[in-house]
């Protein structure tokens, strides 16, 4: 079964036209956003569930196409979003303090954009006000990723996604 979760819009994503305000990403740091506005910036694309490979010589991350054992990869959203930490030891939880310094993270990720003082991409859910925007803009992991138990050696699932 597929579907897509409506993600409720948080307070501040939508301008006020008759202040002229900025929506939230444009006026706070990540450290001032509230939870429900940094969870809204998250834009389901899911490129940060797959597994990365560490070249032990140069150090160099490579991105698979294999998806964590916890990723639902018909919505592209984690199945145990609350328990992921602990069910998953590599599972990396973001935070203001360490969304800079996870070089991996693909340029198009909301948070490493508005980290770098960047604007969101149309295609965000935030902006766009649809959650299966990213998925029609061709910027999500759905339908082209295997099941960790299919994998193999994941080497041989090394992959270029494109930003």
């Amino acid at each position: 079964m597929s579907f897509e979760r409506a993600l409720p819009t948080p307070p501040g994503a939508e301008p006020n036209q008759a202040s002229g305000d900025k929506p939230f990403w444009r006026r706070k740091s990540l450290a001032e956003m509230t939870p429900g506005e940094w969870e809204s910036l998250c834009d389901g694309c899911a490129k940060c569930c797959l597994h990365k490979l560490e070249d032990a010589r140069s150090g160099e991350i490579s991105c698979t196409n294999v998806a964590c054992r916890l990723l639902d990869i018909d919505t592209c959203r984690c199945t145990d979003y609350s328990g992921r930490s602990r069910l998953v030891d590599d599972c990396v939880r973001l935070d203001p303090g360490n969304v800079s310094e996870l070089t991996w993270m693909p340029s198009s990720c909301a948070y490493r954009l508005v980290a770098e003082g960047k604007d969101l991409p149309g295609w965000h859910p935030l902006v766009s006000g649809d959650p299966g925007s990213v998925h029609r803009a061709g910027r999500s992991v759905k339908g082209r990723v295997v099941f960790e138990e299919q994998a193999g050696d994941l080497w041989d699932h090394v992959v270029k996604w494109p930003e």
